[in-house]
């Protein structure tokens, strides 16, 4: 029996070699995509997709399916990397971005550690203008796996760098993380951006039309370094995955107008999933969709020359509908009544700790009632009331809570405790506040599409983009 590695070396070999019969036959005839769109999902899998449509079609009464669900082709994608059955963003960013499996935690390098060239940078150099937007940092492993090269994603300066020298017209995130060195000190990198010709602005003002041809836009500075804030947080002036993509589209129609390429991506879905917060993933993946509907809208108006492709580079969490609690059956309207994310509510718990006020188990039964709906809207049992009062005693009276550890934040206690609850008393449960190893689902409409369906590799997906392209 060949040995993992082996096997994925055989997949890494197979492509190349089907890399080079498209590029021997690249002049046949056909529609050619000029503009393309590359929707990505961060931690999209089957069940928060399924959860937003249910969300979609049973809460917000809309008998018309989500856009992803909307597009003619559908197929699967598996999700492994070159090291591991569960791969990070990091080793998924590069198999969606150059075709070649890596090791997870490099970006932009195979698993040799020799450069791969991504499809964004073919695209670049055959007159394609590129843009590149997500609602996590700019320089995360999804965004930079299009431009960097480096043995390990936590080298922001680095990364940045190359996002700087990569010529790209367009790149929109949270924040970028070179500025500053592990010291604190601030680095060369804006110098470099002006040398470059790049105009760097900030937060929802910055939106366009933009008289420079390349542009970054970041978040406010003052806000979380790592995302632009959840959807259901609502934080006023933020800038949004809609808005930033609106905007990227609208720049590259003035400054590239023959042909573009943009990789959009929904990078709180996965921080949501993370946290294992099922109504904050919910409304998430709508907000998503709800930049996916502004590309179908231009896919609309250039039918024979546009390509759609939306996909997750992994599944995070391992959401599912149905639980033992709730049987068979879902009460997604449940998280209608959520206007807070499991990350904002665990910093108030944390807050109230660092404070020097007196708080009450009746002061916070309010706080949830408004928040979240629990002991309001929501009705809870005796002996649920009874865990979250004994979880409450133990965070905030014994002080004795420990936190819950995840990759972009840690949780009070408290907080697990109460979107456990809600979470159960939803229907929705979670395997795990990782990767899981699921297949994720693809979608795709327009020049090429008949390509993507069936059960994919997530590094046939480059590929089989850079076959609908005929230069």
């Amino acid at each position: 029996m060949k040995s993992y590695k082996a096997i994925i070396g055989s997949i890494i070999l197979a492509a190349a070699l089907s890399t080079s019969v498209f590029a021997a036959g690249n002049n046949t005839a056909g529609p050619q995509a000029k503009y393309i769109f590359y929707f990505i999902g961060d931690g999209m899998g089957m069940g928060p997709v399924m959860a937003a449509q249910n969300y979609n079609r049973m809460v917000l009464g809309n008998s018309t399916p989500l856009t992803m669900m909307q597009m003619p082709v559908v197929g699967w994608c598996q999700t492994y990397s070159f090291s591991s059955p569960v791969t990070d963003s990091a080793a998924a960013g590069t198999a969606l971005s150059t075709r070649t499996k890596t090791r997870n935690g490099m970006l932009g390098m195979g698993p040799d550690t020799v450069a791969v060239t991504s499809i964004a940078k073919e695209l670049h150099d055959l007159g394609y203008g590129v843009g590149l937007v997500t609602t996590v940092a700019a320089d995360d492993a999804t965004p930079g796996a299009f431009y960097a090269h480096v043995p390990s994603r936590k080298m922001s300066y680095e990364i940045d760098v190359q996002g700087v020298e990569s010529g790209y017209e367009y790149i929109a995130g949270a924040s970028y993380g070179g500025f500053k060195d592990k010291d604190g000190k601030p680095t060369d990198l804006q110098q470099r951006m002006d040398a470059a010709g790049i105009s760097v602005m900030y937060g929802a003002d910055a939106l366009g039309p933009h008289d420079s041809r390349r542009v970054m836009i970041f978040g406010d500075q003052t806000s979380h370094p790592w995302d632009l804030g959840y959807t259901v947080d609502s934080i006023a002036g933020a800038l949004t995955l809609p808005a930033l993509t609106a905007d990227c589209l609208a720049h590259l129609e003035k400054y590239s107008p023959d042909r573009f390429f943009m990789m959009v991506e929904g990078g709180n879905i996965d921080h949501a999933l993370h946290g294992n917060d099922g109504g904050s993933a919910i409304k998430e993946v709508l907000n998503f969709d709800r930049a996916l509907a502004l590309a179908f809208d231009f896919y609309g108006k250039h039918p024979d020359e546009t390509l759609i492709v939306v996909t997750a580079d992994h599944d995070t969490g391992g959401m599912a509908l149905g639980t033992n609690y709730l049987g068979y059956n879902n009460k997604l309207e449940l998280f209608d009544h959520q206007r807070v994310s499991k990350e904002a509510f665990s910093d108030y718990c944390k807050s109230i700790l660092n404070s020097r006020r007196i708080y009450t188990w009746d002061d916070m039964k309010e706080y949830l009632a408004d928040r979240l709906g629990l002991f309001g809207a929501i009705k809870v049992n005796p002996e649920r009331e009874k865990e979250l009062k004994d979880m409450f005693d133990i965070t905030f009276e014994q002080r004795n809570g420990q936190d819950q550890k995840t990759l972009y934040a840690n949780f009070n206690e408290f907080a697990v405790a109460v979107f456990r609850t809600l979470n159960d008393m939803a229907g929705v449960g979670f395997t795990t506040t990782n990767h899981s190893g699921n297949p994720v689902p693809v979608f795709a409409a327009g020049v090429g599409a008949d390509l993507f369906k069936g059960f994919n590799n997530n590094i046939e997906l480059p590929q089989k983009i850079m076959q609908s392209v005929r230069p």
